[in-house]
C-alpha cells in the first residue's frame, strides 16, 4: 500500500489522455489519438525430434516494423501532415524521429515512445456525412524502424 503522497504518484497509472506529439520541422499541432507503439517480435518455431514430449522450442525473430497512427482534427490553416506525405513522393522518403510523450498535469514528459525514422505511409482524410455532427478528423500512419521508450 501507498504510505507517501510519492508512492502514490510512482504507483497509480497515468491518465491516456495528456500526451504530446512532437514531429521535427513541424509547428504544434493537437492530436485526438495516437495508437500502435508496440514492440512485437516474430516467433522461430524449433521442432526436434523430442518435440512429441518436450514441445517445440520457440525464439525470438526480426523485430516488426510497428505502424503508428495519429488522428488530428482538420483546421483550415492546412496541413503540414499532408505536405510531408506529398513530398516523400518527390524527395524518395523524408523520415523524421516523432515523439509521443504521456505528459503529467504540469505538462512535462513522463514517459516518451520515439518511432525511430519514421516514414508516412497514408494520409487518410476524414469520412464526411450531412447526418453526423462529429469533427472531421484525418488519420496519419506511420511505419518505423522500432520504437524506443524512455522513463524520465
Amino acid at each position: 500500500m501507498a504510505d507517501t503522497t510519492k508512492d502514490v504518484k510512482e504507483s497509480y497509472p497515468l491518465p491516456a489522455f495528456q500526451y504530446i506529439v512532437d514531429i521535427p520541422d513541424m509547428d504544434e499541432m493537437y492530436f485526438s489519438e495516437a495508437s500502435g507503439m508496440s514492440v512485437e517480435y516474430e516467433t522461430i518455431t524449433y521442432k526436434h525430434g523430442m518435440s512429441f514430449i518436450t514441445g517445440p522450442q520457440i525464439y525470438p525473430g526480426q523485430i516488426n516494423q510497428p505502424t503508428i497512427s495519429l488522428k488530428k482534427g482538420v483546421i483550415t490553416k492546412g496541413s503540414q501532415l499532408y505536405d510531408w506525405v506529398n513530398n516523400n513522393a518527390i524527395n524518395g522518403g523524408i523520415r523524421k524521429d516523432v515523439r509521443i510523450s504521456l505528459v503529467d498535469s504540469e505538462g512535462n514528459p513522463v514517459v516518451s515512445w520515439t518511432a525511430d525514422n519514421a516514414l508516412p505511409t497514408k494520409l487518410e482524410a476524414p469520412s464526411l456525412s450531412a447526418d453526423s455532427s462529429d469533427a472531421a478528423v484525418e488519420t496519419l500512419e506511420l511505419i518505423c524502424k522500432k520504437i524506443s521508450v524512455e522513463y524520465h
